[in-house]
């Protein structure tokens, strides 16, 4: 069964560390950017086909890969997300109200 958590040594582990030596904080305009980020439909339905294997106990070694691929991907792309949230949430709350 696929891991939800990101590996130290994996790829997607890599980009979070190199996203995290970044002194600089996220410009508005890459904040909007990475919060447009998504999964294609197509990429849903497949990740939704491994998940259901997953459940029952199916998956082959190399769709266990790829679903491993999908989850640390998204968990990136999430926490990036949640960086560019705080962003934006702090860019408007310095801005002055009408």
């Amino acid at each position: 069964m696929g891991s939800q958590l990101i590996s130290s040594k994996g790829e997607a582990a890599l980009w979070a560390r190199l996203i995290e030596s970044q002194p600089k904080e996220l410009t508005p305009e890459a904040a909007k950017y990475l919060l447009g980020l998504g999964f294609s439909d197509s990429d849903h339905a497949r990740m939704q086909e491994l998940a259901d294997w997953s459940e029952a106990g199916t998956l082959s070694e190399y769709e266990s890969r790829e679903f491993d691929s999908y989850l640390h991907i998204g968990n990136l792309l999430a926490v990036m997300q949640s960086k560019a949230r705080l962003v934006l949430g702090r860019q408007e709350s310095s801005q002055p109200r009408a």
